[in-house]
């Protein structure tokens, strides 16, 4: 069968696996349309929560950006896995015992003010629109390769999906979705990196493959360090990145993995807070799977590549290369008429992503118009690495077909927590505890869905006019967080003298920061025409890593301000108190 009917078959019996599962799974109050009911178990939320966490960024882009950047791409793995502890030890047991749906709703409480939830409830919104702007593009590459329809008609397809099973379920129809999507997710991640894996070093385990031997004795990272120098790359195994920016990106992501809100509200659809720490020890247990698996992936797509493509005539290469070819997300331009392929160090293309005219060129390539007089004739988008992995590696069709499947369950679960999030901050922050205390649980159901309906049409325009390639739009999401809620979720745990002038202030000077470092110096929309160079970064900081500083800053006003104004009421200092005591957590509120 091919490629094509292998992929309508997949997803078709997985799409129908989600639909079944949101339909058994219709919430019929609030608190199942929030924290799926609070009744999951630990098992079923660890894997539901590696599902919410495991964005298409992990599944497509991380391995995508490995595979480019090398030993430098190692801070999104640290970043996000050491994050995720963060959030499982420092916070996630504390907010639980708290008892409270949603992010703006601790910090609502917490800092006594509604200003405060109001101002957390807009830092929820862009971090995750920012975020879900990923995801879309995500499932918009995946059907546009993989069912052969328009990127843009894909995006649409996955905002009609998402739509089903979030605004039928909420949480609680999300929760077994995603619990059915990590199981497809991981499969579709892990058996083309087992083939791959023996057939290029003769074991099937990818993580000791990718330290192995290939053919004629040497060592594949050797062979792909190789392969970089002779083409004018650095060394695969070798960073270029500055230690301060490694360790920005890398704190920026940790925090923001702490701070993102579609993660923590998982917390609260189990039982009891012991519940909440087993369900995040199995979930980062089910997180390591991919995530010590993508850096092998990484080095093997990347060597693959090199090796098909790198000088080597339009006629010998595979069908894979002309299948994405027509997708617009790799190119060839045959600067030197030599009728060969030069893949070397720097970039093909006078902007960043390709621009085709309709002819073809005298080898039957797609003509790029913006091609650049540099040497480098080839255009390859980074998010393509992991879905054309199979392909390039020969594999069976059917393993192609899974990848496709796997990587639409990773964008569709998290889309479906972030619009759940956004969904919340609407109905409960803003118009149950704000405009309209005395609505109906009826009306704030029907609210709810309304939003989750108006942020579904919003998070697909972001994925048909994308802001960039996936990973690096999630890298900015957690940047976002680190710098709003971060600092007010650890003080609000931790510092008993944290009032609400200080918290907010802090997250106004934090987000807006943010904000403008990542405009100013990722889109160029503040006082120039372009992205604004390297050379002028502040501090030699990248805007992946700015979270950082923005997060300090935030810290530093939250405390300096709630120092020099009056302290909070006696009854909020002996409720953080409370939270931070474990005796009787096992017995926890979940109002």
């Amino acid at each position: 069968m091919s490629v094509q009917l292998w992929t309508w078959i997949l997803v078709g019996i997985t799409f129908a696996l989600y639909f079944g599962i949101a339909i058994w799974a219709r919430a019929g109050s609030t608190k199942e349309f929030y924290v799926a009911g609070g009744g999951v178990s630990p098992l079923a939320n660890g894997m539901a929560t590696a599902a919410d966490w495991m964005s298409a960024a992990s599944f497509i882009s991380m391995a995508g950006i490995i595979s480019f950047a090398g030993y430098d791409g190692s801070v999104y793995l640290m970043g996000w896995t050491g994050g995720y502890v963060l959030l499982a030890l420092l916070l996630a047991p504390y907010l639980r015992k708290f008892g409270k749906f949603t992010v703006p709703d601790f910090i609502g409480d917490r800092y006594y003010s509604n200003t405060a939830r109001t101002v957390a409830v807009i830092c929820a919104l862009i971090v995750s629109f920012t975020y879900v702007a990923g995801q879309m593009r995500g499932v918009g590459i995946v059907f546009s390769q993989f069912l052969q329809v328009d990127i843009n008609i894909g995006v649409i397809i996955g905002m009609a999906v998402v739509l089903v099973f979030a605004f039928l379920g909420g949480m609680k129809g999300i929760t077994y979705t995603q619990v059915a999507q990590y199981c497809v997710l991981i499969f579709a991640f892990m058996v083309p990196a087992f083939f791959i894996s023996m057939q290029m070093t003769g074991n099937p385990i990818p993580q000791l493959g990718m330290g192995g031997k290939v053919e004629g004795g040497t060592f594949l990272l050797d062979k792909l360090d190789t392969l970089h120098t002779q083409l004018g790359f650095n060394e695969y195994t070798s960073g270029t990145k500055s230690t301060w920016d490694v360790f920005a990106i890398t704190l920026a992501l940790m925090a923001g993995t702490a701070g993102l809100p579609h993660v923590i509200v998982r917390f609260f659809t189990v039982p009891k807070v012991k519940d909440a720490r087993k369900s995040a020890g199995l979930a980062l247990l089910f997180i390591a799977i991919l995530y010590t698996t993508a850096p092998a992936i990484a080095v093997f797509a990347r060597t693959n590549l090199i090796e098909t493509v790198d000088n080597k005539s339009y006629s010998e290469i595979p069908q894979w290369f002309k299948n994405w070819e027509d997708t617009g997300l790799i190119a060839w331009a045959d600067k030197n008429n030599d009728g060969k392929i030069q893949y070397v160090a720097g970039s093909a293309l006078e902007g960043k992503k390709p621009a085709f005219t309709d002819a073809r060129g005298a080898n039957g390539e797609r003509l790029i118009s913006n091609a650049n007089s540099s040497s480098n004739e080839l255009y390859v988008d980074r998010d393509i690495m992991v879905l054309a992995n199979p392909e390039i590696a020969n594999l069976p069709n059917w393993v192609i077909a899974l990848v496709a499947a796997g990587g639409l369950a990773a964008a569709l679960s998290t889309a479906a927590g972030l619009l759940l999030v956004i969904s919340t901050s609407i109905s409960h922050d803003l118009i149950k505890k704000q405009i309209n205390p005395n609505i109906s649980e009826k009306g704030e159901l029907m609210a709810a869905r309304i939003a989750i309906l108006v942020a579904i049409v919003i998070a697909g325009l972001f994925g048909i006019y994308p802001p960039g390639f996936v990973a690096a739009v999630v890298a900015l999401a957690f940047g976002l967080a680190a710098a709003s809620f971060f600092p007010a979720i650890i003080l609000g745990i931790f510092d008993k003298r944290m009032n609400s002038k200080g918290a907010i202030a802090g997250m106004i000077v934090g987000i807006t920061l943010m904000l403008f470092y990542m405009i100013r110096y990722k889109t160029g929309l503040i006082g120039v025409m372009d992205a604004r160079p390297a050379s002028e970064w502040w501090f030699g900081t990248s805007p992946e890593g700015f979270g950082t500083i923005a997060m300090i800053i935030n810290v530093i006003v939250s405390v300096v301000v709630s120092r020099m104004t009056p302290p909070p009421p006696e009854n909020v200092q002996e409720m953080v108190e409370s939270i931070r005591i474990p005796s009787g957590a096992g017995d926890a509120s979940s109002h």
